[in-house]
């Protein structure tokens, strides 16, 4: 018998689900659509039962909360067994995973629980079930089809919005787990002390490069990105000078991004940098060198010094954001 159903698997961090959660949803019920199959989704965490909730009123057929302490802290081993358990009594034939550090992880493990294919980073699922996923830093698209009765996928960020909330509510299963004896375990984990959005869910991004000059230059964009609600990026020779930590850098050496906004400050634009946000949806680029690569791309290209500019655009925003609202 052929398997059929989408799983999404929801792995929480730090006792919540990511924003690309959200986006698995999209994704999962657009397909779950065109092939007439169901859409569940399993929580993995300590407190699944109250997180399982999000995703009920998110587009799910079902949602599995697969609660236990042994859910609390990442464990690939743990969380696979988990997954699988639920991916294999349920006959799922599709499994969808968010491309983060963890996700990518569990993806490897569970096709191998499943003997299913696998694909990373996958950009587009179609209507009938093949994948496109981009190689040679972007320069390539393959449609990939599936040849196993199972395919465990994991969706790059960003490249569906993510499901809304509304007034339907799915049914929420809770399911027993005794994760047994792992070969693993987590031994300590220590929050990095900085309030700063991830890079790879982010929804808006400031980037600075070697135009900043020095680590100073940072100063007035993480202004503005705190201003805009965004995450702070960088470029590779930003980050070999020291001015900005490596889990800042974008491109291809560094983490890949599709915001909707991109606001690119002192970056030139070489090829692994554009590997890296080539995909963004409106790119603002702010340099003095109007033929850099990068403002050619840019859907908007600043002729500008940035000391003089970000101070401006700073100003606008807290400007418009303070004006009383127009009737319409």
């Amino acid at each position: 018998m052929a398997n059929k159903g989408i799983l999404i698997v929801a792995v929480s961090q730090r006792g919540v689900l990511p924003p690309a959660t959200f986006e698995l949803v999209t994704a999962g019920r657009k397909l779950a659509d065109a092939l007439k199959e169901p859409l569940a989704a399993v929580v993995l965490s300590e407190k699944a039962s109250v997180l399982a909730g999000e995703l009920a009123s998110r587009g799910v057929d079902k949602v599995f909360a697969v609660e236990s302490p042994a859910l609390a802290v990442f464990n690939e081993q743990v969380h696979a067994k988990a997954a699988a358990e639920i991916a294999l009594k349920e006959g799922c034939g599709r499994v969808l995973i968010a491309s983060n550090v963890a996700g990518r992880a569990l993806a490897a493990r569970l096709a191998v629980k499943l003997k299913g294919g696998l694909a990373a980073d996958v950009a587009e699922i179609l209507p009938d079930g093949k994948v496109l996923r981009p190689y040679y830093s972007g320069n390539f698209i393959a449609e990939v089809e599936f040849k196993s009765p199972v395919c465990v996928m994991t969706l790059a960020p960003m490249s569906y919005p993510r499901a809304e909330a509304s007034s339907v509510k799915a049914e929420v299963v809770a399911v027993s787990f005794d994760p047994g004896i792992s070969k693993s375990e987590n031994v300590s984990y220590q929050r990095e002390q900085s309030n700063e959005i991830d890079l790879g869910g982010a929804e808006k991004i400031v980037a600075g490069g070697r135009g900043l000059l020095n680590a100073d230059g940072f100063k007035p964009l993480r202004a503005l990105a705190q201003l805009l609600g965004a995450a702070v990026g960088a470029s590779r020779a930003a980050v070999d000078a020291g001015w900005i930590p490596y889990k800042n850098q974008v491109g291809l050496t560094g983490r890949s991004v599709r915001p909707k906004l991109y606001i690119a400050v002192g970056i030139s634009g070489q090829i692994q940098h554009l590997a890296g946000m080539s995909s963004s949806g409106t790119i603002v680029a702010i340099n003095t060198d109007k033929d850099c690569p990068l403002m050619q791309m840019a859907s908007i290209a600043v002729v500008a010094d940035f000391n003089e500019i970000i101070p401006l655009i700073i100003d606008e925003v807290k400007t418009r954001r303070g004006s009383p609202a127009v009737a319409a």
